[in-house]
């Protein structure tokens, strides 16, 4: 099976990264988008609160934490959640990776995804044995039935934030085809020009989770990804599924990251507080690379820069990588992506400031 998944694509920006390093003032990493601020305070200290923790915790998650989660989505998201069907995991690139197989995907079995996508949908599938299919839309399946629909709003990488009423077909279509729903929703608290929208809001699927899941991090927007810290929640009866076999294969989140969890959701202050620091640093890469003749599209809501300038992707890494700036080639995400590149606005405000100064210098 491990040979049927694809190279680890971030090897290939090596030689990218190596010859921004020489720049003589750094390298400034605009490519992984992995978070830099200090992890809340009130979080670190939940954490070292909870550390002394010498029995198993539990797979379902204190009532503590699945509590605070349900709290948070009816009051972030306009979700009316039951704490049992609130699942921690351990971090959701793992959950991205094992829901098809976890769901029963199989051979003879489609996974679909968007056609610019987060890689891991495509490995999920393949690690499954089930097909992959990469779609611009669920009319491209024609009669096929896919045993899985991933959808991504925000979108990684191109920020694009799919409206209720799209959601509201997608929902309405997968139903009728009895496949299952399973919307990543890692970026929703970081919209910037439009709203995102959750698919378990009640004007998305009528109150109804019948069939959907939604998966939730805290690695973006509290900092957190160095804890490995998310959630599954959605239709009661896959949760419960979900939850039978990773007890029995000891998918447990650690007890402190549980109490550190429990304690970022029912934060909102520390949200607000990143969100500042992000709007401020999109604001001034946006302008930058405008300025220096690149085209922004979609980039609605999440923590990146979807840009273009009308020329290869990897020609475009080159030519930032000479100016110390290195970014993602939009190839990563899909063959659509091969005229755009992916600009993270993860880095700390001098190393932004310093890619803005390259920029328009």
């Amino acid at each position: 099976m491990i040979t049927t998944l694809p190279d680890f694509p971030w090897d290939l920006l090596a030689p990218y990264k190596e010859q921004a390093r020489q720049h003589a003032g750094g390298i400034v990493d605009l490519s992984v988008g992995t978070p830099v601020d200090p992890t809340p305070e009130i979080v670190r200290r939940a954490l070292v609160d909870a550390a002394d923790a010498p029995g198993y915790p539990a797979t379902y998650g204190t009532p503590e934490l699945r509590d605070a989660v349900a709290g948070w989505l009816i009051r972030r998201l306009g979700i009316e959640a039951d704490p049992a069907a609130v699942l921690p995991v351990i971090g959701t690139k793992e959950a991205v990776a094992w829901l098809p197989t976890l769901l029963g995907a199989g051979p003879g079995d489609t996974v679909a995804f968007p056609e610019l996508a987060y890689p891991t949908y495509d490995v999920g599938a393949r690690l499954a044995g089930a097909t992959p299919r990469a779609v611009d839309g669920l009319f491209s399946l024609g009669p096929e039935t896919p045993k899985i629909v991933w959808i991504n709003s925000p979108s990684n990488p191109t920020g694009k934030v799919l409206p209720a009423e799209h959601l509201r077909k997608v929902v309405a279509w997968a139903r009728t085809r009895g496949a299952i729903v399973i919307s990543d929703e890692c970026y929703v608290e970081l919209g910037w020009d439009a709203e995102p929208v959750s698919v378990l809001r009640p004007d998305v699927c009528d109150g109804d989770h019948r069939g959907l899941l939604a998966l939730h991090s805290l690695s973006k927007r509290s900092n957190l990804a160095g804890y490995r810290a998310g959630f599954i929640t959605g239709d009661p009866s896959l949760v419960a599924a979900l939850l039978e076999i990773r007890k029995h294969a000891g998918m447990i989140v650690p007890a402190p990251v549980q109490a550190a969890m429990t304690a970022a959701f029912g934060d909102d202050a520390h949200v607000e507080e990143q969100r500042a620091r992000y709007a401020r640093r999109r604001a001034v890469l946006r302008t930058a690379l405008e300025s220096y003749g690149f085209r922004i599209d979609h980039s609605e809501a999440g923590l990146y820069l979807w840009a273009s300038r009308d020329e290869p992707c990897w020609d475009t890494v080159k030519a930032l990588a000479e100016l110390g700036v290195l970014v993602a080639p939009g190839e990563f995400y899909g063959e659509a992506g091969a005229r755009h590149v992916r600009v993270a606005i993860t880095a700390t405000d001098e190393r932004v400031d310093a890619a803005v100064a390259r920029l328009t210098a």
